[in-house]
């Protein structure tokens, strides 16, 4: 058993970085949404949309990292 904790331990060591990567893959999304209303093509709401999005991303792996096992109890 305490060779499961010392695996489970390592494992959720490496966890923040991932978050942060996560969050980071969004910002070509917003530079996009900036240049297309900055063009014209497109309206101020999808910068919204692109916001919106990259804050449910940060609360979703925020979620998942306080989750515990991640439900695979088993």
């Amino acid at each position: 058993m305490s060779e499961t904790q010392h695996t489970h331990d390592q494992h959720d060591s490496g966890h923040g970085g991932h978050g942060w990567m996560m969050i980071i893959c969004c910002i070509p999304m917003l530079v996009i949404a900036i240049a297309l209303v900055g063009t014209g093509v497109a309206g101020v709401g999808f910068i919204f949309v692109a916001v919106m999005c990259t804050l449910m991303m940060a609360l979703m792996m925020r979620g998942m990292h306080g989750g515990g096992d991640g439900g695979g109890g088993r």
